[in-house]
């Protein structure tokens, strides 16, 4: 199973489990367990999409630029709650100068 198929099956297991929720009692769904597993899905599934486009290059190869300083400096200022603006800005400026300087394609 590629990366792509393993993103596209847990996807398609967020929108029935979705789906689900309309017809599964609500009580079920109020339960500690089953509301934590439907939101660390939703975040696994966000976090190794990011991962994927951040570190993919041609083929199957890991590929290492300023997009990789670039997450890196956003997932930092995510993690101090910056303002969301300030970590799209941050990010983009960190990728921008570093392609400027020539120390990542």
């Amino acid at each position: 199973m590629t990366l792509w198929q393993a993103i596209l099956l847990a996807s398609i297991l967020c929108v029935v489990a979705k789906i689900l929720g309309y017809v599964i009692p609500p009580h079920w769904l109020e339960k500690p367990t089953p509301a934590r597993t439907m939101d660390l899905t939703t975040v696994a599934l966000l976090a190794a999409l990011v991962a994927y486009l951040a570190l993919h290059g041609p083929g199957q190869s890991l590929h290492l630029d300023a997009r990789l300083a670039a997450v890196g400096v956003a997932g930092v200022l995510l993690a101090v709650r910056a303002p969301f603006v300030v970590v799209v800005i941050a990010g983009a400026v960190t990728a921008a100068l570093l392609r400027l300087w020539g120390w990542a394609s």
